[in-house]
């Protein structure tokens, strides 16, 4: 079972900033993509941001311009830019890495991993 573990989150005022940061164990070795999702208290889960195999970005729109995904293959972890955050960006943030082939003893299979989630508090 792969383990991702989530960090970075915390209380921060409106308008301040924080980073995320996912670390997914073998994500740089094996063909293997990221997405951010969060999910505020009495709401359903949503997507918020994601990193393909080739490292291209695409944003939900409530978070274009104020939200950066990047990569550190050095690393192996996805780390996600908050700027500009709002009482609304709230939420618990999960990382969750998918694979088209990941290799272990087992052999190389697809796979999805979650993180346990990262609690972003934006308040004043």
């Amino acid at each position: 079972q792969v383990q991702l573990v989530e960090s970075g989150g915390g209380l921060v005022q409106p308008g301040g900033s924080l980073r995320l940061s996912c670390t997914a164990p073998g994500f740089t070795s094996n063909s293997c993509g990221m997405d951010w999702y969060r999910q505020a208290a009495g709401k359903q889960r949503e997507w918020v941001s994601s990193i393909s195999t080739r490292g291209t970005p695409t944003y939900a729109d409530f978070v274009k311009g104020r939200f950066t995904i990047s990569r550190d293959k050095a690393k192996d972890t996805v780390d996600l830019q908050l700027n500009y955050l709002r009482a609304e960006d709230t939420a618990m943030y999960s990382c969750k890495m998918w694979c088209f082939s990941y290799c272990s003893g087992g052999g190389c299979n697809p796979l999805d991993a979650w993180g346990q989630g990262t609690l972003v508090t934006v308040s004043s």
